[in-house]
């Protein structure tokens, strides 16, 4: 645990410290977030978060590999190789995005690039974990989900960056509560602990809070695409290694439902609130006959603003949500206890009033600040870049 609360630490550190460098660089290359119809922020704001968080993230695995307990398993020094470069793509084609707003098509082109590099680093799902069965994949079956979803998790993150800290922290919750749940079922099972999962998790973490101090409401810099799809990669790396690197022997002998269906509802609860946000803009644009990547302001933060949360209300309502998903689905399976489930239920209970309750008669309005002016202007930040 303290080589995994070193990473975690070392994560959060230089990708506070990158972000300030790359902040600067994109303010000096003119690489902004334009105001578009459907944004909040009201003045151009500096992109390149998602390059500080890489910076953050190969530092920190550099360092994990080297470790005395983490570094000796071969297989989690080979894992982090083929991250490190899956998410050196990711980025790249993120970065290529802000600069110069690439076609979707390419950009899920580049998506498609950066999970095959990841399936040639051997971060497949091998198979898929049922109640009273395992199903095991053949070879193509198992590269084509693996690239179809690393690709739906990299949009959704890509789709739910929307707010100052919105993505950053449904992220950070999410991949803490991944990272509890895969530590403490490796003691528990009594399986080796160094496993890419927790490594990749942990990492995650901290290179999300690292650049939440410069995302939070107003923003000094947004993560762009090259954050969002970064983000999105990892969780679904983190998720994949963790059913890779399983022994499903242990699932088949437990009997019970729960356990054996956690290894897949756990990575989806950890991105739910992305993924619900994804499935809703792809029903609403179809239904509408729109391409499925059209812009529109429809989005569930959009939503809420418009019901008169304030953008930190909205922020906190998500992240709320985000816990009681993720944190709540760990809780129950790590106890299992009536006592878990009923206080989940009544989280989302809680959640529920706040998230409907009629807080404003208007809708509410950004209002500008001065605090990290970019310009001789004022802004209000608001990142909306799917």
């Amino acid at each position: 645990m303290r080589e995994y609360l070193l990473v975690f630490l070392v994560a959060v550190g230089t990708t506070y410290l990158f972000s300030g460098l790359c902040r600067t660089i994109a303010v000096r290359t003119g690489a902004l977030a334009t105001v578009r119809n459907r944004d909040v922020h009201t003045y151009p704001i500096p992109y390149y978060g998602g390059v500080a968080m890489f910076g953050g993230l190969a530092i920190a695995l550099f360092l994990a590999v080297q470790m005395p307990f983490l570094g000796r398993h071969a297989s989690v020094g080979y894992d982090a190789t083929a991250v490190i470069w899956a998410a050196l793509i990711i980025c790249a084609i993120g970065v290529l995005d802000d600069k110069y707003d690439l076609p979707a098509l390419v950009k899920l082109g580049g998506q498609v690039l950066a999970a095959g590099v990841a399936v040639l680093g051997g971060v497949r799902i091998f198979w898929i974990p049922l109640p009273d069965r395992i199903i095991s994949l053949d070879p193509a079956t198992s590269i084509l989900i693996t690239v179809l979803f690393i690709a739906v998790c990299v949009n959704a993150v890509n789709f739910v960056d929307g707010l100052d800290g919105l993505a950053a922290g449904v992220v950070a919750i999410g991949s803490g509560a991944f990272f509890s749940y895969s530590y403490f079922l490796a003691y528990e099972q009594d399986f080796v602990r160094a496993t890419t999962a927790s490594l990749i998790t942990v990492a995650t973490c901290g290179i999300a809070v690292g650049f939440l101090f410069h995302n939070y409401h107003p923003a000094k810099m947004f993560m762009g695409d090259s954050g969002a799809m970064l983000l999105g990669m990892l969780m679904a790396m983190s998720a994949i290694s963790f059913t890779g690197q399983m022994d499903p022997s242990v699932l088949e002998n437990t009997g019970d439902l729960l356990p054996a269906l956690l290894p897949i509802l756990l990575p989806l609860a950890a991105i739910a609130l992305p993924l619900l946000d994804l499935t809703l803009a792809w029903v609403r644009r179809t239904w509408k006959g729109q391409h499925v990547f059209a812009a529109d302001k429809q989005h569930l933060h959009h939503r809420l603003i418009a019901r008169g949360h304030s953008h930190w209300g909205a922020v906190l309502l998500m992240w709320g949500w985000s816990a009681v998903f993720s944190i709540g689905l760990v809780v129950i399976g790590l106890t299992g206890t009536s006592m878990a489930v009923w206080g989940v239920a009544a989280a989302v209970v809680l959640i529920g009033v706040l998230t409907i309750w009629p807080v404003r008669s208007t809708p509410y309005q950004p209002v500008q600040s001065t605090k990290y002016p970019v310009a001789p202007a004022a802004h209000e930040a608001g990142d909306t870049d799917d």
